[in-house]
C-alpha cells in the first residue's frame, strides 16, 4: 500500500499536481491541513481516497480538525497540529496519538519535515509544498509505504 502525504499547500495545487504525476498510483492520499479551500480540486486531481483535515488557516471549511483513521492494519490520527503546540515541540500529538491507541500520527503546520519514532508512536510532518521552512527551503511531501507484513515504513521526498 502506498500513500502520499502532504500538508501546507495553502490554496497552491501546482507542486501538488507535480507531485502526484510523479509518484501515482497511490492507495490514498493525506492531508494535513491548510488546504485554503482546495478540497474538491485536491480529492479531483487524487483519483483514490483521500483524507483531509483543517488547519489554522482553513476558515469556512466543513473539514473537521482530526480524523482517525484505521489504513493497512494502522491506526492512524491526522491532525494539523497547532492544537498540539506542535512548532515547539511534537510531543503533545504523540501523547494524544499514544492515548487514543494509534500507532501513527500525521501533521502539518510547522512546514519542516520530521520524522519521529517515540515508544509504540511514529509521528510524521510531510513538510510543505508551498512554503517550506526547513533548511534549504525545497518543497516536501512523505510517502508511506505498508509492506506485505503489515510495516509501515516513512520516506521524506523532496522537489
Amino acid at each position: 500500500m502506498k500513500i502520499l502525504v502532504v500538508s501546507d499547500t495553502h490554496g497552491r495545487d501546482g507542486n501538488l499536481n507535480k507531485v502526484l504525476r510523479k509518484v501515482k498510483p497511490i492507495d490514498a492520499l493525506i492531508h494535513c491541513g491548510d488546504v485554503e479551500g482546495r478540497e474538491e480540486q485536491i480529492v479531483s486531481m487524487a483519483e483514490c481516497p483521500t483524507y483531509m483535515v483543517a488547519g489554522n488557516n482553513d476558515f469556512f471549511t466543513e473539514l473537521k480538525r482530526e480524523l482517525e483513521v484505521d489504513l493497512g492494519g494502522h491506526r492512524l490520527l491526522i491532525a494539523h497540529g497547532h492544537n498540539y503546540g506542535v512548532a515547539l515541540d511534537p510531543s503533545g500529538i504523540i501523547e494524544e496519538a499514544h492515548a487514543r491507541k494509534k500507532d501513527i500520527v500525521l501533521f502539518g503546520h510547522t512546514h519542516k519535515p520530521v520524522v519521529v519514532y517515540r515508544g509504540d508512536v511514529t509521528a510524521v510532518n510531510p513538510g510543505s509544498l508551498s512554503f517550506p521552512r526547513q533548511e534549504g527551503r525545497r518543497p516536501s511531501y512523505a510517502i508511506m509505504e505498508i509492506d506485505h507484513r503489515g510495516g509501515a515504513h516513512f520516506t521524506i521526498n523532496y522537489l
